[in-house]
């Protein structure tokens, strides 16, 4: 308590009752990429643009990107015809990769290329002292080249003609690679120094990278690529950002067996809500990813794949080949067919697109809003055509059909893997809604921990809760006219009797009504014969 020892007026700043709580994000998505070690992943399609056009005059052309394969893995085409002939070679000397015609093809003619990153990863580069400065006052330099593997053995670091200790890590907020000498080298002494390039996506395996646009992906994992699992995991990445999504945080694995893994460097990643691993079947994995939304964290969402071409008739939840029946999941039905640079057309899974659908609709209409009767942009056509009889025996058991109507490949469904069979929890946007009031409850109120628990603390939880909730009802997320037939939030002396303060606990009852979606919309049309009389 203050003390007042002299007469006059105090004046005390007193903290106020009301403790907002915010709305947490819904949209940041986690995906897991499975692609096999021994897959060639190409570093990206080159264009006759970046390659130039043929020549008469010259047979060798510059390519965009240094090093990549000199051996296997590297295909050219002129005019959509491979040559056999061509070469491919690295110039250390001014970081370039070169492809030499042994007969250069006629002037104008279109020369396309994919290539793959080397999986025993070359050096990059020679670093000289001119190229990372004179070490004659700090002990970290600048490299050259952004990113670069960290790992012990990948590069070595020489003062004059002796190796010595020196680290390398990257600076991924400045996106610089950097050297630091255990011991600074003397002053004039030469820097040499050999490190790998992180190119390829085996030297990511494990590494959950954050990425805000498409761009980064590529630099963290590569481009499009003719392996399956890169191609599934770059194209779910370029939907999920194409269809409305913002943020996502990316990891790739080698085989289903790691997803586990990946899925517990997911924990302490809080901000995500959605996980996806495109194009991952595998029973124990997606039981895994399920079990990680509905067990371990309790407040994120899976989006899961089918195969490419399932049995409609026969797939539910339980069946072989697709996963158990989940209210914190769903399954989208069929692959669609995307662009590709690399291979034109083709077919892959839903799971990058629906997440950005999903952060499409959250930032325009909420989380209460189903993610469904939405356009998925780069969709082209369907793996398997669905039909409204077919869809009549996917619908009840949660299956989500994605469709061409009226022109357009629009999501159809949004029900929970499991669909009558999970109860109040049998739609997409009531699971995720209260996953949203859950978490949104959870981390406004950590200030209530250790707070004396008594009338005033109750009083305070009433309030504040309240006023949330109250919030969510003016955004259009629960059903009523006015807040009192919204929700409801008693935190008193029914809910809080001795024997429970003794325990150290503090309970508080809250009930919503939640909004549903309109699926079944019906119009009762009869023949009227008009007004009787006059």
């Amino acid at each position: 308590m203050p003390q007042y020892l002299h007469p006059g007026v105090y004046v005390q700043e007193v903290p106020s009752a009301v403790r907002p709580i915010a709305g947490v994000g819904t949209s940041t998505a986690g995906f897991i990429g499975v692609v096999a070690d021994t897959d060639a992943v190409p570093l990206r399609p080159v264009t006759n643009e970046s390659i130039g056009t043929g020549n008469k005059k010259d047979k060798v052309f510059n390519l965009g990107s240094y090093p990549v394969v000199t051996t296997g893995g590297f295909t050219v085409y002129v005019d959509g015809t491979a040559d056999s002939t061509v070469k491919l070679s690295n110039d250390p000397t001014k970081l370039v990769s070169q492809v030499t015609f042994t007969n250069p093809p006629d002037d104008k003619t279109k020369i396309t290329a994919d290539y793959v990153v080397a999986l025993a990863r070359p050096p990059l580069a020679t670093i000289t002292d001119e190229a990372i400065g004179n070490a004659t006052g700090p002990k970290t330099f600048n490299l050259a080249h952004y990113p670069v593997l960290t790992a012990p053995g990948t590069f070595t670091m020489k003062v004059g003609d002796t190796v010595t200790a020196a680290t390398l890590a990257n600076d991924d907020a400045r996106q610089l690679s950097q050297v630091t000498f255990t011991s600074a080298p003397t002053g004039g002494a030469a820097i040499v120094g050999t490190y790998t390039a992180r190119l390829s996506q085996g030297a990511n395996n494990g590494e959950v990278k954050l990425c805000t646009n498409f761009s980064e992906f590529k630099s963290f994992f590569g481009d499009f690529s003719t392996a399956p699992g890169q191609r599934n995991l770059a194209h779910a990445v370029y939907g999920f950002f194409n269809n409305g999504g913002t943020r996502c945080f990316v990891v790739r694995v080698a085989n289903n067996g790691a997803v586990g893994d990946a899925l517990k460097s997911f924990e302490a990643i809080d901000e995500i809500a959605i996980v996806a691993a495109p194009g991952v079947t595998d029973t124990g994995a997606q039981n895994a990813i399920i079990a990680h939304c509905e067990t371990t964290m309790q407040d994120r969402f899976a989006i899961l794949d089918t195969a490419e071409t399932v049995d409609l008739t026969a797939f539910k939840p339980g069946a072989s080949g697709a996963p158990p029946r989940s209210d914190y999941a769903a399954v989208y039905v069929p692959w669609i067919q995307a662009f590709d640079p690399v291979n034109e057309l083709v077919y892959v899974p839903p799971s990058g697109h629906m997440a950005g659908i999903y952060a499409r609709v959250d930032a325009s209409r909420g989380v209460h809003k189903a993610p469904a009767n939405e356009t998925v942009f780069g969709a082209l056509d369907l793996k398997q055509p669905i039909s409204k009889v077919q869809q009549d025996g996917l619908n009840p058991n949660g299956v989500n059909c994605i469709r061409s109507l009226n022109g357009n490949i629009t999501v159809w469904g949004a029900r929970t893997f499991g669909g009558d069979a999970n109860g109040v929890y049998k739609y997409i946007s009531t699971r995720r809604l209260f996953l949203f009031l859950r978490k949104s409850i959870d981390q406004g109120t950590q200030w209530v921990v250790f707070e004396p628990n008594d009338p005033s603390l109750w009083a305070k939880v009433n309030r504040n809760v309240g006023a949330f909730l109250t919030n969510v009802w003016r955004d259009g997320a629960l059903f009523g006219t006015t807040p009192a037939e919204a929700f409801y939030v008693k935190c008193d002396a029914e809910t809080n009797p001795p024997d429970v303060r003794n325990l150290g606990q503090l309970v508080t009852e809250i009930g919503v009504a939640p909004v549903q979606p309109a699926e079944f919309v019906i119009f009762r049309i009869t023949q009227w014969g008009g007004p009787v009389g006059g």
